[in-house]
């Protein structure tokens, strides 16, 4: 066992399985006391189930360390209050944060409901903002946190669950705003982005969904062989994350980091790459636009993501 983290308390949500699991075990590995938040549902958010968090709190404490478990609902802001005071009240402060809870409901926009909008943007989006909300009260008073969110590639855009994908995206922007805020208080806010073997990951139909945008041009063949090398268990890179919560990693702070059992690799954030300055001093009109709008300004290096089908003979 470690002691890179002996005497902080950490409060992990998702951590019932899959990377939630992984990270939890490998603070308490290095010495952290774990409060272990998992409402034991299913990959699509239905149904709960108390074990896999209570054999999480077991498997940290095999290595000396204290740890509770807590059931709530990320997305439900009371329940995300009562876990980090849960935290405090137990292990006297809260020092780490890691906002790893996820549910996935993928569809195609067009067949997409309310509700899976809703139910998925909750867990992912909202239940970051809960527990980050509830926690930096703490950890500005102590003048001390680490906050380690969770994104996904998909934040960058892609087909089938675009609920998913725009929540990580929020995920993302709110590491980065997050980091300017609480920064000067002593409290880093980053994010990992990891592929990993894990329920959301390990079903034959999201290989066939994957071999599907191969086949249409959506993905590069590469993206197969990369799922099988990098897919495994997430405890293969969990540590990552326990460096982000040392103090090893004080000055880390606002960023975001690609995690594989193979890679570790540092987000830049978007940027202008092309710009077009208005010519006249009055508003643009439809001709400007179009004359800015071409290969030579603003459209340079432009590759259509999905262009039109072509007409059926």
């Amino acid at each position: 066992m470690g002691d890179k983290l002996k005497g902080r308390n950490a409060v992990v949500t998702g951590a019932g399985r899959g990377i939630g699991k992984a990270i939890a075990v490998a603070l308490a590995e290095e010495g952290a006391n774990v409060v272990v938040c998992d409402i034991g549902g299913a990959v699509d958010g239905s149904g709960g189930d108390k074990t896999p968090a209570d054999q999480v709190v077991d498997e940290c404490k095999k290595h000396g360390v204290k740890a509770i478990a807590q059931y709530g609902d990320v997305s439900k802001f009371a329940d995300a209050e009562a876990a980090v005071k849960a935290c405090v009240e137990n292990f006297g402060r809260i020092d780490i944060l890691c906002n790893i809870a996820g549910i996935d409901k993928p569809k195609m926009i067009w067949n997409m409901t309310e509700q899976e909008w809703d139910q998925v943007v909750g867990v992912h989006l909202k239940g970051t903002f809960n527990f980050m909300r509830n926690a930096a009260p703490f950890m500005r008073e102590q003048k001390f946190g680490r906050i380690i969110n969770c994104t996904s590639e998909a934040w960058m855009g892609g087909t089938t669950h675009l609920n998913y994908g725009a929540a990580k995206a929020g995920i993302t922007t709110l590491t980065w705003g997050g980091a300017q805020e609480l920064g000067p208080a002593g409290i880093t806010v980053n994010a990992i982005c990891p592929r990993a073997k894990t329920r959301m990951t390990d079903d034959p139909k999201v290989r066939e969904m994957v071999v599907k945008r191969v086949e249409k041009g959506l993905m590069d063949p590469s993206v197969l062989k990369r799922m099988d090398r990098e897919m495994v268990d997430p405890s293969a890179f969990a540590k990552i994350a326990a460096f982000l919560a040392s103090d090893d990693a004080a000055l880390v702070n606002g960023q975001v980091f690609l995690t594989t059992a193979i890679t570790i690799a540092r987000y830049s954030k978007p940027a202008e790459i092309t710009k077009a300055e208005n010519p006249t001093e009055g508003p643009w009109t439809m001709d400007m636009v179009k004359a800015a709008m071409t290969p030579a300004q603003l459209l340079k290096d432009y590759v259509n993501p999905a262009p039109p089908a072509p007409p059926k003979a």
